[in-house]
């Protein structure tokens, strides 16, 4: 049996939820393209996210996010990581929802921090209580994440490739993105 995409498959969810990774898995095992909305913005702005948002601040970030969202969608089906803030955005959302489907990636805090904590490439964590920061972010996201069309719960000790075994269980639930061939 093999994979056809109908539809961009577009990862939601926290940083440290797996996006990127998880991503990368499940478009090797779709036999599709793997795109990272971060990845292309800081190849535009030939920057790091960081970069931009200390030189340009979020706000300008998030206007560049969805540029290239926007752009990702409409070229050739696949799947799209995209940053943990994307989803947020009611117009992302709604964009993601007609062009793709998205998939939250839920990891709870703990696992989170655990991914997280040891990294200083998380803007949003450079702070005095990155935990704290962290929590909140967490607390505030969560029902904007539940809003996803699918939803995959990560535990700890899943491996990378479990994780987008998951994801394609879910995916075959919808017809209207996945199809199964011969």
């Amino acid at each position: 049996m093999r994979a056809r995409l109908k539809k961009t498959v577009v990862m939601v969810g926290m940083m440290g939820a797996g996006k990127t990774a998880v991503g990368k898995a499940l478009a090797a095992a779709l036999h599709a393209p793997f795109l990272d909305s971060d990845a292309e913005i800081e190849k535009a702005a030939n920057m790091t996210i960081p970069e931009i948002f200390e030189r340009d601040g979020e706000s300008f970030f998030r206007v560049k996010e969805r540029q290239v969202i926007a752009r990702l969608l409409e070229e050739k089906k696949g799947v799209l990581s995209t940053g943990g803030g994307a989803f947020l955005a009611a117009e992302n959302r709604d964009l993601i929802t007609s062009k793709g489907v998205s998939v939250w990636l839920n990891a709870d805090l703990d696992l989170l921090w655990s991914r997280v904590k040891h990294k200083d490439t998380r803007p949003l964590l450079r702070v005095p209580d990155p935990l704290s920061a962290l929590t909140k972010l967490y607390h505030d996201r969560v029902p904007i994440y539940a809003q996803a069309d699918l939803t995959v719960v990560s535990e700890p000790g899943l491996s990378i490739d479990d994780m987008a075994e998951r994801v394609i269980a879910a995916l075959r639930t919808r017809p209207d993105v996945l199809e199964m061939t011969e």
